[in-house]
């Protein structure tokens, strides 16, 4: 019988976030820089095997829900046949990915069979040339291609993520809740989060309450019941519906209303080490135990993260003095997005 994982501030925590890989076919201005950052070894990253056991673990440990994410997760071979692996093994786990989207046609057909909770693609602008800006290497009528083919399938939850920059794709609010409305998939329009001193800018921001006032028809967008707001099922989002269309938006105010106080989650790098706290720099290292299979040693490292869980991590917008948010020299990509 499953567990439960409860740190000292009385949070249960069934939500774990896993990195399968480093890399990734994309350059993202708020992710890495444009050279890119040096690739680690294969042999150092968690191999499938690997994470098969830390997912048996996980789940003994009263997880319900895992997300794989990257780098980018669909540039690993053998991606979506280990997603099969999870799926067979833990047929009651709640699992989700986050992509690009740009290897998704490829894969439309094979992902529709998995019965994921939610596939969530990042998709900043509609603009073709602002997304080769923002992500460098991207093309954005194949992220497009991707998205139409998934929903062609059946049974595939989409969700698109959107993080709001002021002088990038903050115009074009309105124009993706229209394009989330066409496709009929679930928008999420995120703050710019201060993770990389070098890429964060204030004068970029946009506040949740700035991008709720942008959407369109702004009176007919109504707060979700609590049930539906930050939930297990819904994680950090806001959820807003509209009262004509029934459409639904969420926004995820990570740095303006921080929600700290309900987080439910764990980070696991492609490195293996558990961190209790997206903005914070203590981390457990697994992998030894996870190559020796010794279940108790993983088990361990996994309570002392969770033991030091802090009550809330440091999401406020940084000061000109030395911003408290940049904790360390670390970008999004190696923290599992």
């Amino acid at each position: 019988m499953a567990g439960i994982m409860q740190d000292s501030f009385g949070r249960v925590l069934d939500y774990v976030r896993i990195s399968v890989t480093d890399r990734c076919n994309f350059r993202c201005i708020y992710c890495m820089p444009a050279e890119g950052i040096e690739w680690i070894p294969h042999e150092k990253i968690l191999t499938y095997e690997d994470m098969l056991f830390l997912c048996s673990i996980l789940t003994d440990l009263g997880v319900r829900k895992i997300r794989f994410t990257g780098g980018e997760p669909f540039v690993r071979k053998g991606f979506v046949p280990f997603l099969e692996s999870v799926k067979e093994a833990h047929p009651h786990l709640r699992i989700a990915v986050t992509t690009n989207g740009s290897l998704l046609e490829k894969w439309a057909e094979r992902i529709s069979g998995l019965g994921l909770d939610s596939l969530n693609v990042s998709l900043d602008t509609l603009n073709a040339e602002k997304f080769l800006q923002t992500t460098r290497t991207g093309d954005l009528q194949r992220v497009l291609r991707g998205i139409d083919a998934v929903r062609q399938t059946i049974g595939v939850p989409v969700k698109l993520n959107s993080v709001v920059m002021r002088d990038f794709n903050f115009d074009e609010i309105a124009a993706l809740v229209g394009f989330a409305a066409e496709k009929d998939a679930t928008l999420r329009f995120i703050e710019f989060m201060p993770l990389d001193k070098d890429v964060w800018s204030q004068s970029q921001f946009v506040p949740a309450e700035e991008i709720l006032s942008r959407l369109p028809d702004p009176d007919q967008w109504m707060s979700c019941p609590s049930k539906e707001n930050r939930s297990n099922i819904c994680g950090p989002s806001r959820y807003f519906r509209n009262s004509v269309t029934g459409q639904r938006v969420g926004i995820i105010s990570a740095v303006s209303d921080h929600f700290c106080h309900l987080c439910n989650r764990l980070r696991v790098t492609s490195t293996g080490v558990v961190r209790p706290c997206l903005f914070g720099n203590f981390g457990v290292p697994l992998l030894e135990g996870l190559r020796a299979k010794d279940a108790g040693a993983v088990r361990e490292g996994i309570l002392h993260a969770v033991s030091r869980k802090p009550r809330r991590g440091a999401t406020g917008v940084p000061s000109e003095e030395g911003a408290e948010a940049f904790q360390e020299e670390r970008h999004m990509s190696q923290i599992g997005g």
